[in-house]
């Protein structure tokens, strides 16, 4: 995130997937007749989201199998098994072409609840030294054609053997992907994603015994409400958890190869900061490349481990939560919420969250700056209701909780409208966060993601 009111890459591109749709029209009198209080959660926009995972043994072993195979013990998985076959890979950002035998695993088609306008795919794995994963989606539309295969990500937990990276120019002019999001072009036609497969592709050098293992496979599906403001949610809830405060400002300059330094961090930051409060730790091997100078070295590790090279920022969703689930004992997930009632039954179990949001300054009251794209921590409500947040833009570590207005908060998250600083129409994230929670969640835990469509 960068201070001024720049648009991001994920942004430029959101914006041409909406304009047909959003076009430039004001807010309807509907849409403003939700502002004032007392209107509660929206209901309709809960059932506007549909997640799936695979995460058990039966689902890895329902799926079809082509060389892989499913392990099963306290987290299950699917493994590199007798490879397929090797192909070659040209690095794009590197330029060196190697070998890798693959194995693939291909999920059974899912029809989500809700036919979507986009889906966002995520994943948790480890990759040791020589393998790496490939993670596509293929579905079909509303008016029985399909998908090409769509490439989501090729990702490694490390940097040395690929380069993690988004692919983009994927379109079959119906649907096109932007960066970790499928969407359909023009949603106003009402073309909508009705079903999908997910396949996963595991790489290793050849010869080796080394296999990525994936624990979790994912999508979310919605098809969102375009509007400029949304529901007020009644406050339900009075409490913080206590979640490690990380300034992403006091990195400016830092390695600004991995998208010009701490002033563009705010994800992984938001990340480190929920990460450490799972009690996920980096290790002195781990960081022991960063510049001793620097204080707080995990955010530099973050920012290098969560780096796209095709978008060129730290800021792809999927990646961020693949990040975290490298840390021993955490799973993460890239979902949709319909409200601050979401968050609250969270909170009140414990779990925080990472949300995405884009704001003039003047529509988010003590921020003291306006955005095209943003990450913050939400980590508990005030007795008056409004959003406590570990707010990653801000000077020092000890700055960055903030107590914002419950009402202007819920708005910059939700809607998937807004004006921009030009005064011209953008796009929303209509309520994009990450969760991160225990591998192994308690049974209140557990009801508070199921409440939310996590499971």
């Amino acid at each position: 995130m960068s201070r001024a009111e720049q648009p991001s890459r994920r942004t430029v591109l959101a914006v041409a997937v909406a304009a047909a749709v959003a076009g430039t029209a004001a807010p309807a009198a509907a849409d403003a007749a939700h502002d004032a209080p007392g209107h509660g959660a929206d209901p309709d926009t809960a059932r506007r989201v549909d997640n799936r995972a695979w995460t058990t043994y039966r689902d890895w072993r329902g799926g079809t199998a082509r060389g892989t195979r499913a392990v099963a013990g306290d987290r299950p998985g699917v493994v590199l098994g007798s490879p397929a076959g090797t192909t070659s890979y040209t690095d794009p950002h590197t330029g060196r072409t190697a070998d890798w035998e693959y194995a693939t695993w291909t999920s059974p088609v899912h029809r989500p609840a809700v036919p979507s306008t986009e889906a966002i795919v995520s994943w948790n794995a480890r990759t040791p030294g020589g393998t790496w994963l490939q993670v596509e989606l293929k579905g079909t539309y509303s008016d029985g054609t399909d998908t090409p295969w769509y490439v989501m990500g090729r990702w490694a937990a490390g940097d040395q053997d690929i380069r993690r990276t988004s692919v983009d120019d994927q379109s079959d002019g119906k649907s096109s992907v932007w960066t970790d999001t499928f969407a359909i072009d023009d949603a106003s036609t009402g073309l909508r994603l009705v079903s999908y497969r997910l396949r996963l592709t595991l790489y290793r050098r050849p010869g080796t015994r080394a296999t990525p293992t994936v624990w979790r496979l994912g999508a979310m599906g919605s098809d969102i409400p375009d509007r400029f403001t949304v529901p007020a949610a009644a406050p339900g809830l009075a409490q913080e958890l206590a979640v490690p405060r990380y300034s992403q400002e006091m990195h400016k300059g830092q390695y600004p190869e991995y998208d010009n330094g701490g002033e563009a961090w705010c994800s992984p930051t938001s990340s480190q900061m929920i990460i450490e409060y799972w009690g996920g730790r980096l290790t002195a091997e781990q960081l022991a490349w960063v510049d001793p100078a620097y204080a707080d070295p995990q955010i530099c590790h973050a920012a290098r481990y969560t780096f796209d090279y095709q978008y060129d920022g730290c800021g792809n969703w999927p990646f961020n939560a693949a990040y975290a689930a490298t840390f021993d004992g955490i799973q993460s997930v890239v979902t949709r919420l319909g409200s601050l009632t979401d968050l609250e039954t969270l909170i009140a179990a414990g779990i925080p969250a990472i949300t995405s949001q884009s704001f003039l300054a003047e529509e988010l009251t003590g921020a003291g700056y306006g955005t095209s794209g943003h990450l913050m921590t939400v980590i508990g409500f005030t007795a008056d209701g409004d959003v406590i947040a570990g707010d990653p833009a801000s000077d020092s570590n000890e700055a960055v909780r903030r107590v914002y207005r419950r009402r202007e908060w819920e708005n910059i998250w939700l809607r998937t409208k807004r004006y921009n600083a030009a005064g011209n129409v953008a796009s929303g994230t209509g309520g994009v966060c990450y969760l991160f929670f225990p591998a192994h969640p308690t049974p209140r835990q557990r009801a508070a993601l199921a409440a939310v469509g996590v499971r």
